[in-house]
């Protein structure tokens, strides 16, 4: 099999949410952990060759994961980061450390074990096994754990898709469960209130296992506390990682509005100095249970981590996408964040906020259909309010467009949601003409903000590097 051939298979399966197809009829694809342990039990147990830290949560998993990884890495262990959604390629779904850093897998690579996943998955469907074919989300995990075994990785840190309880990384025995902040979303998945969200998320803790957390919302800390004392699970408060109050607004780059992270800590009597080119308040959550996990795999786990290692790790963290500034010579900046929910929402505005008031703004926005549109607008679309009678906010624009993704919300319903709030907008045919527009109506001395979904980000981003090449 080719790379091309396993791409055309893969994208065969559908998008990664999308329901079954059950002879004639469409059915709502049931999660099992069963699925995933019978091809992983096909394929010859690979994800018991390495050691892992699974971390779920709803916003902030990804970030911590790459910023574990990296302080990892850095320490000179061998690491494998399993990520998802990509922004573009396949492939930055899973890296292993190489001469550059976190290098993705290479497309010989993807093909061989993308054959060999396709070929046990079809056995076991042909024996009964299996009811169906693997669904996108497994055929790509158990593609990762295969090659994580193959190149003898020291630790694997992996990123939850979906809940906790029932995701297809949740087939590991993790050395280190870690939970992010949760907020409200796929509740026609994982349920209706925060509590309920929560339980599913928890569903990553082992009997007699570790926990790294921070507190958060009262029924999200119920939920998961109660499923630690069931199963006897020591936790790890990431709490005295965070910086002092008031501490952490960090220096400004040239050329860049948005500060980058930087304070310094003493969690062990010593002093650590983090600086992260992740830009946001709302980071220094996902850093503080980065370096806490970090220092739990040293103290309990047999992990040579130094604090120089955490310092190089933090420092040198890749995480596209995330209120990440790209700025141009042809155009004004753009501001890229995925803020796919409310929750994203609020800390993508929390960052805003530190841009100069008098800086003209345009919105580019889209999200998926299944998502919180009115809410996601209600907090984003009247800080680009042009007839709000604010002269700061007089040259601002919204723009709206469809994402090239099945579950897209229409042009209609993002113009409707404008509407709603009495905030001028304009529709576009796609991305591209969006950001075509965008560029025009916006000085230079502005900046464009495209937010509302990881498609969007993935789709507008390497239009934007384009631009930069010679």
């Amino acid at each position: 099999m080719t790379y091309v051939e396993a791409m055309e298979k893969l994208a065969a399966l559908g998008p990664e949410m999308q329901t079954m197809r059950v002879g004639a009829t469409v059915a709502p694809r049931k999660f099992s952990l069963e699925h995933i342990r019978a091809l992983l039990k096909e394929l010859g147990q690979p994800q018991t060759r390495f050691p892992s830290v699974l971390i779920a949560g709803t916003n902030g998993k990804g970030s911590t994961a790459a910023t574990l990884a990296a302080i990892v890495h850095s320490a000179g262990i061998r690491t494998a980061l399993y990520t998802s959604p990509h922004l573009v390629r396949v492939s930055e779904r899973m890296r292993v450390s190489g001469a550059t850093g976190l290098e993705e897998i290479g497309e010989e690579a993807f093909a061989r074990n993308y054959f060999r996943v396709d070929v046990a998955a079809q056995a076991l469907v042909e024996r009964g096994e299996l009811p169906h074919e693997p669904s996108y989300f497994e055929m790509m995990t158990a593609v990762a754990f295969c090659w994580f075994a193959e190149q003898h990785v020291e630790l694997a840190v992996l990123e939850v898709g979906l809940g906790g309880r029932l995701d297809a990384t949740n087939s590991v025995e993790p050395l280190v469960s870690v939970i992010t902040d949760i907020a409200i979303d796929h509740t026609q998945y994982l349920g209706n209130t925060l509590r309920e969200i929560a339980g599913e998320k928890a569903g990553i803790l082992r009997e007699n296992g570790v926990l790294v957390t921070l507190a958060q919302h009262p029924e999200a800390n119920a939920a998961i506390g109660e499923a630690a004392v069931r199963l006897s699970v020591r936790g790890v408060d990431a709490a005295r990682c965070l910086p002092a109050a008031r501490q952490g607004q960090g220096i400004r780059d040239k050329g860049q509005e948005l500060a980058r992270n930087r304070y310094e800590l003493s969690p062990e009597g010593e002093v650590l100095h983090v600086d992260s080119p992740l830009a946001g308040q709302h980071q220094q959550r996902n850093i503080a249970l980065a370096i806490a996990t970090a220092m739990e795999l040293r103290s309990n786990h047999g992990f040579v981590i130094t604090n120089a290692a955490i310092e190089a790790g933090i420092h040198t963290t890749e995480w596209p996408g995330r209120l990440e500034w790209v700025a141009s010579a042809h155009h004004a900046p753009v501001l890229l964040d995925v803020a796919h929910n409310p929750a994203g929402a609020w800390a993508l505005r929390a960052a805003l906020a530190q841009l100069p008031e008098s800086m003209p703004r345009t919105l580019i926005f889209s999200c998926l259909a299944d998502k919180p549109i009115e809410e996601m607008a209600q907090v984003l679309l009247p800080l680009f309010d042009s007839a709000s009678g604010d002269l700061a906010r007089a040259r601002d624009h919204v723009i709206v467009a469809p994402i090239q993704n099945p579950r897209a919300a229409s042009v209609e319903d993002l113009l409707a949601a404008a509407r709603e709030l009495d905030v001028p907008a304009e529709g576009a045919s796609d991305l591209p003409a969006a950001l075509l527009r965008a560029e025009k109506v916006t000085p230079k001395d502005g900046v464009i903000v495209a937010t509302g979904s990881v498609f969007l980000v993935g789709e507008i981003r390497p239009l934007l590097l384009a631009e930069r090449e010679p």
